[in-house]
């Protein structure tokens, strides 16, 4: 038995120790991946910096272009992959020639002729692994199994019919939804922690946990099957964090997510987009697109990539929209803003944790938002999903710029 006085002591002590310590939500979130987990055979994480092993002298900084490649009447929506046909040779031609070093790919399985026409160029890749963003349990064990599954997929398709020494990495999941990641959160407030094979974190949301659990089952899946693996990443965008102290976020302050569960951060940045628009000016050119990146750069203990900037050209932009700037922009005004975007985040302070920008994307998108191939042979003038690309398509499927784009870009991937 305690004594009176000094169990009295003893209460009064861890309360004041309650009042005193930081709420579980403000306490650090940390990430780290085992030591014992080998690093990939090309691309490589060297502190704040992507170093490509063949070129080690400087840090990579990708000219990147978002590619989805499917065509008026083609849609992923029913699970098929966008034609096996010449395309390819065409599309990756134009993005050489606008000075691209890299290409961010979305379709999960691309058929064989794209890696054809790929080893005719000195192109890189990535994979992004599409994850149901809409689901309202991202930790439920059904869900986190055939997710793994579907990763699982992706992965022998790389290794079977892919060019694994030219991909840079996976993107497990892209742009999850506020509403559920605040549902997945309420469900399991005691998710805190997750020990992996290769991947632990701490202090996190329940969200950021269960993409943690995917990222590391993909790298162990990997790893054991092939006997090396790539660079991976969560991409995720600002509508959710990681920069926390923005009034137009669309999650609570206990469900931001942070990004950083793999080698580097992933985050799709728009100019309009919430987070970015209501942020500080930046130190150089006074943009609130370079003030969110700075404090972005302020923050991250890792290498950052760009993974999708742009604008859509849709004739009809939505109303009523939360989104200001989604959707109904002039092809004549977006060089100037692309312009600006460059100035950024070349200028910003902290651009070398930076490590590419990747303008979405090559060719307007017909099949969006979810059509099947009958309603893709049209393209609708109030959906801006369907106007991202820097080329309009036809449907002879022929690929026309729009206006000076492509040709802006050109001269901004040939700067420094």
């Amino acid at each position: 038995m305690i004594p009176r006085p000094l169990f009295v002591a003893r209460a009064f002590i861890l309360a004041l120790a309650l009042l005193v310590a930081p709420p579980l939500a403000s306490a650090e979130k940390t990430m780290s991946i085992s030591p014992d987990t080998p690093q990939p055979n090309r691309f490589i994480v060297r502190g704040t910096s992507l170093i490509d092993l063949s070129k080690p002298e400087r840090p990579v900084f990708f000219r990147g272009m978002g590619y989805s490649p499917f065509l008026p009447g083609e849609t992923p929506v029913r699970g098929l992959p966008p034609g096996n046909d010449g395309r390819y040779d065409n599309h990756l031609n134009l993005m050489k020639e606008m000075n691209a070093n890299y290409i961010h790919v979305f379709p999960r399985l691309m058929p064989p002729n794209f890696f054809t026409a790929l080893d005719k160029t000195d192109l890189v890749y990535s994979q992004d692994v599409w994850v149901w963003a809409y689901e309202e349990d991202f930790l439920a064990p059904a869900f986190q199994a055939k997710t793994l599954d579907d990763i699982k997929e992706v992965i022998d398709h790389t290794y079977k019919f892919g060019r694994p020494d030219r991909l840079v990495l996976f993107s497990i999941g892209d742009e999850l939804q506020a509403k559920c990641v605040t549902a997945t959160d309420a469900r399991h407030p005691e998710v805190r922690n997750y020990q992996g094979k290769h991947l632990s974190v701490t202090n996190r949301t329940p969200t950021e946990v269960a993409m943690a659990k995917l990222v590391d089952g993909a790298m162990e899946y990997e790893l054991s099957r092939y006997g090396r693996r790539h660079l991976y990443c969560h991409t995720s965008w600002t509508h959710i964090g990681p920069i926390a102290d923005r009034p137009d976020i669309e999650v609570s302050q206990e469900s931001v997510l942070v990004p950083d569960m793999g080698d580097l951060i992933c985050l799709n940045v728009y100019t309009y987009a919430n987070g970015v628009r209501t942020s500080p000016p930046g130190s150089v050119t006074g943009t609130t697109y370079q003030g969110y990146l700075e404090q972005l750069a302020k923050e991250s203990k890792q290498p950052i990539l760009v993974t999708q900037v742009g604008l859509a050209t849709s004739p009809i932009a939505p109303k009523p929209t939360t989104n200001p700037g989604f959707g109904g922009h002039k092809i004549e005004d977006v060089p100037a803003i692309f312009s600006s975007v460059w100035r950024d985040i070349r200028t910003a302070r902290g651009k070398e944790k930076y490590s590419g920008l990747v303008f979405f994307e090559l060719q307007d998108e017909w099949w969006k938002s979810a059509k099947g191939p009958e309603k893709a042979l049209r393209q609708d003038a109030d959906d801006p999903e369907q106007w991202f690309g820097v080329y309009s398509v036809d449907n002879t499927h022929t690929l026309t710029p729009k206006g000076a784009i492509p040709a802006t870009i050109k001269k901004l991937f040939a700067e420094p």
